[in-house]
């Protein structure tokens, strides 16, 4: 029987009660110990599945400016106050072959990728609202000489098509050629492969678009009927790659199809509440740090976070989705040039 202690209350037995102490401290830290390890596991893992390319280094200072960059004035002033000045990026899809689900899906013939798809996307200071402007790939331009990973230089070419600088020389070469021909400086750049944009939809649980029309497509594989459709992700792939079963066949009823998906992409991740989802939060995460290629500023996890957290108050309504303007080439009627000088004064108007 237990004693009474010295206020004439019954007692424990004090070895029992300090060694249970004892070991429920041990498991306690145990248990910190491997949520740390686990989070900083994780973090290694989505940090160390991104792809980065040193393009600064690569094209030196014979650029456009660089917009002004401030802090925001809502950070907390605890905190380390968030950037909020206006920023772009180029933004590619690639048709990569590189691993077997890229293959499946369609990607490039003979080992070679192209840039299938190009968005300049644009955000406000204050980062509230965004532009994001479509560069058909069927574009010719004047694709500058760019250095190439063997040390030696592309030559320049004129009337290039817009999409051959990846292929030349790679994403240093994508931006060097939107720089010619925009004016304006990419201050990142960000790339994902079909495999890539295919996982990220599933991971947030297929996106919901409307059609107009029917589409019908023997090379994307798509088939609906005009209404809205709830998409995984390789039907939602498949609808940023139609071009031949939409309107005239051409790239700009493809990038119209792309604009609708983009906002519905937009409303999707606002809607599964990825903050209050850590598991589907992980999944994401990895689908699109495991097939991202981005520039050497936002090639880890942290530098993602915080731009990610500096895009807490654009919401996808106050994003604009529009064609850099063209007309068809003179010299080939299935091509098409800038639209001038509509085209100069909407890229004057992100700089």
């Amino acid at each position: 029987m237990a004693g009474l202690d010295e206020n004439g209350d019954e007692g424990r037995p004090v070895g029992r009660r300090s060694r249970a102490l004892k070991t429920a401290g041990l498991t306690l830290a145990a248990l910190l110990t491997l949520c740390a390890g686990a989070a900083g596991w994780v973090y290694w893992q989505l940090s160390d599945n991104i792809t980065s390319v040193d393009i600064n280094s690569a094209l030196g200072d014979d650029r456009p400016p660089r917009a002004p960059t401030t802090p925001s004035p809502g950070a907390a002033a605890s905190a380390a106050p968030l950037p909020s000045g206006s920023l772009n990026f180029l933004v590619l899809g690639s048709d990569s072959r590189d691993g077997t689900e890229n293959s499946r899906l369609g990607g490039g013939e003979g080992g070679s990728a192209r840039s299938d798809t190009a968005m300049v996307v644009h955000l406000d200071a204050g980062r509230t609202a965004a532009t994001v402007v479509s560069i058909p790939r069927d574009t010719l331009v004047t694709r500058p000489s760019c250095p190439l990973a063997d040390g030696g230089e592309s030559p320049e070419a004129y009337g290039a098509m817009f999409n051959s600088a990846y292929t030349v020389g790679g994403p240093v070469c994508a931006v060097k050629t939107v720089e010619s021909l925009t004016g304006v400086r990419m201050d990142h750049y960000v790339e994902i492969d079909f495999a890539g944009f295919a996982r990220l939809v599933d991971a947030l649980g297929g996106v919901t678009v409307t059609t107009e029309e029917d589409i019908d497509d023997d090379l994307s594989h798509l088939r609906l009927a005009a209404g809205t459709h709830h998409l995984d992700g390789e039907q939602a792939l498949g609808l940023a790659r139609t071009r031949h079963g939409v309107g005239d066949g051409s790239d700009l009823g493809r990038i119209e199809l792309q604009h609708t998906l983009v906002k519905a992409l937009l409303a999707r991740i606002s809607d599964v509440g990825l903050t209050t989802d850590p598991a589907r939060l992980y999944e994401v995460a990895d689908a699109v740090t495991g097939s991202l290629t981005t520039d050497t500023g936002l090639d880890s996890l942290g530098e993602l976070i915080d731009l990610g957290r500096s895009l807490r108050d654009l919401s996808a309504d106050r994003v604009r989705t529009v064609t850099m303007p063209v007309v068809p080439a003179p010299a080939d009627p299935n091509r098409v040039v800038a639209d001038e000088p509509e085209a100069s004064e909407l890229w004057a108007s992100l700089r």
